[in-house]
């Protein structure tokens, strides 16, 4: 008896199953909304009809008005406004032949080259730029256009035009050039100071001379400095695929504004292994908008060799702190010196900026004024003094330096 009224109930749930699943697959609407789940649209929305976005989506989206509305992910419209802005750079150097080069004397090298071994031109670097003003100032890095005899920019649109060097700063390889051409699409500066790790960002530029590309990542990291790339870093870190060629183009975040100019990749290749490094929009406008005015950059300088003061270096000199930079030499008759510093001293704040080591260092010195006195907090002889000292314009590079 019991085993008769197990099968009965066994085949009255296999068939209450089974019209459950017809109603779920046919008439869905037959059901408690709470028991269907909600699925993706099966077609496109008729023409002119207006479909409502589901809350929280801010992607463009598609689907049937009856249906939930599923988001479609596209950079398009920001990459449209970047790649518009965004050129590839071609320059010319000048060689020379050497007059004591020993293929002078070959008879053979004389028969096809003449007696005159003038100068020869050769295409010799691809790199990309950033127009950032209608009236033709583009900025790219230093080392693309360094030693440049001639400049040649080839613009989104196919059009071409001859440029000049307004002025360079190797210390953070930044350059600014100028195109004798107007309404220019100059692009949008971000807020490179307001980005996070995690951001989705476009690297566009002209990777192997292939021409304009655009590549997708997110930024990885923000600060990274102590690279051995610049004199002064705080380099934005990218996944973005960044490759020869890349350098001087634009780093974008998905609206197509500025926020960094691609100047470096980690790679044992030669190509690109997800690490690339991009000089913050703000700091690429600062030195632009020297440039701009004066030809030049200036920074400050006090005349001091300055050290990290690392964890072990402190334990080892029993110093009282372990962040700061040591100075480990003084510049004779430079505006240290004059001031009173001395070999030893653990410098830890300028004008109420706390020092953590000498890459903060640098770039707090730097914004300084030249010919203004600046307040600078020394730890000396586990005590603390404060000390003026009146700001030096920093040195060329090439020439004696902190």
């Amino acid at each position: 008896m019991l085993k008769k009224l197990w099968l009965v109930f066994a085949q009255a749930v296999t068939i209450l199953l089974a019209l459950l699943f017809t109603f779920a697959t046919l008439r869905p609407e037959w059901l408690p909304q709470r028991w269907v789940r909600e699925r993706p649209p099966l077609s496109a929305p008729a023409p002119g009809a207006t479909v409502e976005p589901a809350a929280g989506d801010s992607a463009p989206a598609t689907g049937t008005a009856a249906g939930r509305v599923t988001p479609i992910l596209s950079y398009s419209e920001g990459a449209r406004r970047a790649t518009a802005a965004v050129v590839n750079i071609y320059t010319m150097k000048t060689a020379r032949v050497p007059q004591d080069h020993p293929l002078l004397g070959d008879p053979l090298f004389r028969r096809y080259f003449g007696d005159q071994f003038g100068d020869r031109q050769q295409a010799n670097s691809l790199g990309s730029g950033v127009i950032v003003s209608a009236d033709g100032y583009v900025l790219t890095n230093h080392h693309v256009v360094e030693g440049a005899d001639e400049i040649e920019v080839l613009l989104a649109d196919g059009s071409r035009g001859r440029a000049r060097v307004v002025g360079t700063d190797p210390e953070t390889d930044l350059a600014v050039l100028r195109i004798d051409l107007s309404d220019l699409p100059a692009i949008a500066f971000g807020n490179a100071d307001a980005a996070r790790v995690g951001d989705v960002v476009l690297a566009v530029g002209n990777p192997f001379g292939v021409g304009q590309t655009v590549t997708m990542g997110i930024i990885s990291a923000l600060g990274r400095t102590q690279l051995g790339i610049n004199t002064f870093e705080n380099f934005i870190q990218t996944d973005a695929a960044i490759n020869p060629g890349n350098s001087g183009g634009a780093l974008v975040d998905t609206e197509g504004r500025l926020l960094g100019i691609n100047t470096a990749i980690y790679s044992r290749t030669g190509g690109s292994l997800g690490i690339g490094f991009a000089i913050p929009a703000s700091t690429a406008r600062q030195v632009m908008e020297q440039i701009v005015a004066t030809g030049s950059v200036t920074r400050g300088y006090i005349g001091v060799e300055p050290q990290d003061l690392t964890p072990e270096l402190a334990e080892a000199f029993k110093l009282p702190r372990k962040d700061g930079a040591i100075i480990a030499g003084v510049m004779r008759n430079g505006p240290a010196d004059r001031a009173g510093v001395k070999v030893g001293d653990i410098l830890v704040e300028v004008e109420g900026q706390p020092v953590t080591n000498t890459a903060t260092m640098l770039n707090v010195i730097a914004q300084l004024k030249p010919g203004s006195t600046a307040r600078f907090r020394f730890v000396r002889d586990s005590s603390t003094i404060e000390i003026p000292i009146r700001i030096g314009k920093r040195p060329k590079p090439g020439a004696p330096r902190e």
